[in-house]
């Protein structure tokens, strides 16, 4: 399955904020303990930094969904 993608308007975004904005979790605090419990995976590789700065051409996963970040222009 491909990645979906995701416009950002400005770079970085903190990883937390990701899942928040695309409604993948309820809350901050929520999307902050699943990043800590290892949950997201950030290119590939699992991320357990919930500030960690994602930038266009990241991808991130979460719960079998994929988003590629991209920043519009």
């Amino acid at each position: 399955m491909e990645p979906r993608d995701v416009v950002i308007n400005q770079e970085p975004v903190e990883l937390y904020k990701i899942l928040k904005f695309e409604n993948l979790v309820m809350s901050g605090g929520e999307a902050k303990h699943v990043i800590a419990q290892g949950l997201v995976t950030l290119n590939g590789k699992v991320e357990t930094r919930k500030r960690k700065k994602i930038f266009a051409g990241d991808v991130v996963a979460f719960q079998g969904e994929e988003m590629h970040l991209v920043v519009p222009g």
